[in-house]
């Protein structure tokens, strides 16, 4: 019976999963840190860009997503995941940023009937997809 020697493997790299928990941590005092510095408001620049490029993705996530599970194409699962993360993003920025004025009432509503249940559904279909 021969001998043989028990194989070491030296990781000179960090598992994946090891940097994407780390980050995922180290986001933890940088969140205090925007709390305790941000001001309470802002102006911004170019506003109308970054609506309309999120409502793009948006409707090339949706549209994307209805065409692949049409097809039974198996790569509707990230797209379905990535629109489903997309759509909880945009309920979560119309609801925060119109806190205060008259069209909060509008993205409540909006987050309630509408994007949110399709985040759901697109989060279904990426979950029973990938399986």
């Amino acid at each position: 019976m021969a001998l043989v020697a028990p194989q070491f493997r030296i990781r000179r790299t960090p598992r994946l999963s090891t940097v994407l928990t780390g980050a995922g941590v180290a986001l933890l005092p940088w969140m205090v840190v925007l709390a305790k510095t941000m001001p309470a408001t802002a102006e911004v620049s170019n506003w109308p860009a970054a609506w309309i490029g999120l409502d793009a993705m948006l409707a090339l996530g949706l549209a994307g997503t209805g065409a692949l599970l049409r097809k039974g194409d198996p790569r509707v699962s990230p797209v379905a995941a990535a629109t489903a993360a997309l759509l909880l993003m945009d309920a979560w920025f119309d609801v925060t940023t119109s806190a205060g004025t008259s069209g909060q009432g509008m993205a409540l509503v909006l987050a309630l009937g509408a994007e949110l249940p399709m985040a759901a559904v697109c989060a279904v279909v990426a979950a029973r997809r990938a399986s």
